[in-house]
């Protein structure tokens, strides 16, 4: 089965974090990356996001709409289904995919997991450069790498 491999950047640690942008890999080399312009504001941001987060966005580029953002999601999750999603922050990727996806859930064939973080090394790849699409091609990289799956 294919696999996708999640990672989100959002507002801040706690329970009103809003997301920022979201990427999915596949291991078959398809990717899919969004920038929300309309869910979140910087004043919402904690200093941490400010500070690395949002610097490394490209809104002109990438920036979407929340509603266009759940169109292209449905419309990638139904490409490649089916898929394992697989994600290393099931806590904070799992809701914030969850809810841009809307109420209608996941496409038929899509499945959502956590990968375990017992990998020598994980922890120094996840502190890395907390951008969503960068992160998700090391987060694959690495489960791919050492058959976390």
């Amino acid at each position: 089965m294919l696999r996708a491999y999640l990672d989100t950047e959002f507002t801040s640690l706690g329970s009103n974090a809003r997301l920022i942008s979201l990427a999915l890999v596949a291991n078959n080399g398809q990717e899919l990356y969004l920038e929300l312009i309309d869910n979140w504001k910087v004043d919402d941001c904690s200093e941490f996001v400010r500070d690395t987060v949002l610097p490394k966005l490209d809104l002109q580029s990438y920036g979407l709409t929340t509603i266009q953002a759940r169109h292209h999601l449905r419309a990638f999750l139904s490409e490649i289904a089916p898929v394992d999603i697989l994600t290393a922050s099931p806590h904070w990727d799992r809701p914030l995919l969850n809810w841009l996806i809307g109420a209608d859930g996941l496409p038929l064939g899509v499945r959502m997991r956590a990968i375990s973080n017992s990998t020598p090394n994980w922890d120094d790849m996840m502190e890395g450069p907390h951008h969503a699409l960068t992160d998700a091609r090391l987060l694959a990289g690495q489960a791919e790498r050492v058959c976390m799956v």
